[in-house]
């Protein structure tokens, strides 16, 4: 048995799927903390998993619905440095709460791509194996541009180039943060750039928990950089849909869902009222998630075909949907592949992009639409036409099912246990 502490920051879709890889982890014998914020305590403990603070949590940062909004978006032309300003005082912030969360007993530290370039010093200082657990590619490679960049390919050498300048900004964005932790922990200073070098030329191993029938392995990876598949968020086995979602489905054809997740802050009246007149237009049935948006049927006129939810899982929601529309964050994506019905990929920033260019290409989704493109005139009827084209194509369905075939073959967090075992050996 090893007392193993799994380390997650940001948003739900980045804590959510460390508690099926926990919960895995403690089935096989091992004791298992999973630190993070405050906020998702409920998640944590209901998987079974000893809870952890790490401070920054983003749903008290984003306390102000006009903050949220913003930061939602993509950066406006010079909005660049007021952004690394904001990302680098929560990552000041969380550093010292990853020092914190290990205990005398901690044999392994499992750390999420938010968390690991901090947790590499407690690592050091502790004198403890550490294991990368990223939920999005991260190394350069020449088959794709960083998944920040909006799914453009810059040709093998671009590409390549901008990954390892995406790799030097992280560096700078925790630079601070670092030199706090290592002088807190009593170690020699030493940069980003330089902890991380010396994981590269160790060849230390990365396990990346997404699925290659998204993103095959790049070609020119190192050895150890290994994609494993998909962690799913834990939920109990005998979870079930709460009633009134029961009682919707029962009552006609199956809907189509929408949602935002942590995006588009604030925005829930107006996203709501959009939503619903797509849906009204393209004559079909849906269902709204609240999120961070807030979309709720309250804002739209009286309609016995919508219903709005709040947190359900999506690996009982989604196989029951026509099709998804949502903002296309690494693990909802997944999640619609999962559940072998199309997308409407709308994202919002970061990685969405990428996962949406991923969808289409895959042949499960529609052309992405960008959130920024429901501001416009022609919004509502741009998302009802994309909404009809997922509900109303067949081939876009079977090559969803075809997908879903391929992804339940995997086991991501079957492949994290033999490598926590194989670490603890």
């Amino acid at each position: 048995m090893t007392h193993i502490l799994i380390t997650a920051a940001g948003s739900h879709g980045d804590i959510a799927p460390y508690t099926g890889v926990g919960a895995r982890l403690r089935a096989a014998g091992h004791e298992v903390a999973l630190a993070t914020h405050d906020s998702y305590a409920p998640l944590v403990r209901a998987a079974g998993l000893e809870f952890r603070r790490l401070p920054a949590d983003p749903r008290t940062r984003r306390a102000d619905p006009a903050d949220a909004a913003e930061q939602a978006r993509p950066p406006a032309p010079g909005g660049t440095r007021a952004l690394m300003r904001q990302a680098t005082a929560f990552i000041k912030e969380l550093g010292g709460g990853i020092a914190d969360a290990a205990r005398d007993d901690t044999g392994l530290l499992l750390l999420s791509a938010t968390t690991a370039p901090l947790g590499h010093h407690l690592a050091e200082a502790r004198g403890i194996p550490s294991l990368e657990l990223p939920l999005v590619p991260a190394a350069p490679t020449g088959d794709f541009a960083p998944v920040v960049s909006g799914g453009r390919s810059l040709g093998r050498w671009g590409n390549r180039a901008a990954g390892r300048l995406s790799l030097r900004v992280i560096d700078r964005l925790y630079a601070d943060a670092a030199r706090e932790m290592r002088a807190r922990l009593g170690l020699p200073p030493a940069t980003p750039r330089t902890v991380r070098r010396r994981a590269e030329a160790a060849g230390r191993p990365v396990l990346y928990g997404f699925s290659e029938v998204l993103v095959p392995r790049p070609t020119d990876w190192r050895t150890g950089l290994d994609v494993v598949g998909n962690w799913w968020p834990w939920h109990a086995p005998d979870d079930r849909l709460p009633p009134v979602v029961e009682d919707f489905l029962a009552a006609g054809p199956p809907p189509v869902f929408i949602g935002f997740g942590s995006m588009a802050g604030g925005e829930g009246e107006r996203l709501s009222a959009l939503a619903a007149a797509a849906l009204r237009r393209a004559k079909v049935r849906g269902i709204l998630q609240s999120g961070w948006a807030g979309l709720t049927a309250r804002h739209t006129s009286a309609d016995a075909d919508l219903l709005t939810i709040g947190e359900v899982p999506h690996a009982l929601l989604f196989p029951r949907m026509s099709a998804v529309v949502h903002h296309c964050g690494a693990g909802t994506a997944a999640a619609g592949v999962r559940a072998g019905v199309p997308t409407v990929p709308v994202p919002v920033t970061a990685d969405q992009p990428f996962w949406a260019a991923r969808l289409a290409a895959l042949g499960v989704a529609t052309a992405p639409i960008p959130f920024k493109d429901l501001s416009t005139d022609h919004a509502v009827a741009r998302l009802a036409h994309a909404i009809t084209q997922a509900t109303a194509a067949p081939a876009r369905r079977d090559h969803a099912t075809t997908a879903a075939h391929r992804l339940a073959t995997e086991d991501g967090a079957g492949e994290v246990l033999k490598a926590v075992e194989r670490l603890a050996a």
